[in-house]
Parts: C-alpha cells; structure tokens; sequence
C-alpha cells in the first residue's frame, strides 16, 4: 500500500472517530437534565418594641393596637372610619381593626392602660423597603375617641434606634358625644360599647372637642371633671430590637 493510500486511510478512521464522538456526545445532550432545586433565602425580619404611656388624669385607655403595612393605612384624618376603628373607638375591642387587609403583620398589648400607666408591646415583620406602623387605642371614658399615630416611618431605623411621639385625641365620628351612660362604656358611666349605628352628623375622623361633663353645663352627662383631658393624651415610643 502506498504511503498516500495509508494517509487517506488513517484520516478517514479519524473522521469516524470524531463522528462517532460527536453522536455520543448530541445523546448525552438529549438526556433528561438534572433537576437543581432553587433554595429561596429567608425573608430578613425587622421587631419593634413600642412603648406606649397614658398622659391623662382621668381615662383609661384600651390595649394599644399596632398594625404594620406597606402605603395603605388603616386610618387616616378627615377620612369615614372603618367598622374595625369604629369598634375599636367606641368600645376598645380591636380583634375587627387588627384584621385590616393590607396589615404585613398586627399586634395587640395585652390589657388596658391606666392613667399615669406605661405597657409595651412587641410587633415583628418582615423587614421591606417601604415600611410604616399605625397605632390606636380607645378613651374608655368618651363616647368614641381615640388616640395613636396614623403612620410612622420606621423604613430606616437601625437596630437600636427609636423614635418618640405624643399622641393627640381623635373623634371617629361614628357616635354623637352624649356622654350618657347609656353610650359610655369606660368605669365611669359602664354603658354600651360598640353600637351599628353612625350617629355623629360628621361621619369623618376629626380632632376630638373633649369633655363637657355634667359640672360644665350637660346635665346628662355621665362624666364629671375627672374624666377631662388635655392633648397630648399618650406617648408612643419606637425602638427597633432586630
């Protein structure tokens, strides 16, 4: 054989080698891919400790609620009250306002709070770059006031920071200020608490006008001077712990 045939020959058992080669490997490409499970990271969680003191002489105030979320509180000034706030607002009971639908998390401080008194309550979410918390808490002695903060920022705090607020009075403007004792359900009067019907004309949150009491001309009053109060009525205190 010549040495040009044995050339031809040998390239050409190399180009089937190659060949064959590439089929195998065009198999192994055909082959089921293996299946990687993606492990999601777990979500970064921020907890906040709010401490909440009553101000007044003379009201009671209802557990602290405390309900974190992103843009859309659960209340705001000049707005109608939900039927959650309205709850909360004439008769202190929060389960209803606790369940607010765009609530990342909620938290509720386990009593009520007496004059002079300070509780604190602990809430944890997950920690987002838009992140604000609501606080209310009924006047027992009223018809519906409250008091809280509508929205506090709280999107930057580091760990070990706080932030310090005074809280005003609020009327939900779902129950007229009688100040019976059919309509008042705090220890001074020990009337109804939440009532279906919206009787205030103004149906809108607004400041509240306080107290008139039966020593200041409403005879039907139920409170007397004890239960008047002045703004600020509480202090809310934030401070981020994770």
């Amino acid at each position: 054989m010549s040495s040009t045939n044995h050339f031809k020959k040998s390239a050409l058992v190399l180009m089937l080698a190659a060949t064959l080669a590439a089929c195998s490997d065009n198999d192994n490409n055909d082959s089921v891919p293996e299946v990687v499970d993606v492990v999601e990271p777990a979500p970064v969680m921020s907890e906040f400790t709010i401490t909440f003191s009553n101000l007044t002489a003379g009201q009671p105030l209802s557990p602290l609620s405390v309900i974190a979320f992103e843009t859309e509180a659960p209340w705001m000034f000049g707005t109608s009250a939900s039927v959650g706030l309205e709850m909360l607002a004439e008769s202190g009971a929060n389960e209803e306002y606790l369940a607010f639908s765009s609530a990342l998390a909620s938290a509720s401080a386990e009593g009520a709070i007496t004059p002079g008194e300070t509780t604190s309550v602990v809430i944890t979410t997950e920690a987002l770059e838009t992140l604000n918390l609501s606080f209310a808490a009924m006047l027992g002695n009223t018809n519906d006031a409250f008091t809280g903060l509508s929205s506090v920022d709280v999107s930057s705090l580091a760990v070990g920071e706080s932030i310090s607020n005074t809280t005003f009075a609020y009327d939900a403007g779902t129950e007229a200020n009688t100040e019976t004792a059919e309509t008042v359900p705090g220890p001074a009067a020990g009337g109804e608490g939440f009532n279906e019907l919206r009787d205030d004309i103004n149906d809108v949150i607004t400041m509240h006008p306080g107290i008139v009491s039966n020593q200041d001309g409403l005879v039907t009053s139920a409170l007397g001077a004890d239960q008047k109060f002045d703004n600020p009525v509480s202090k809310i205190v934030v401070t981020r712990t994770q």
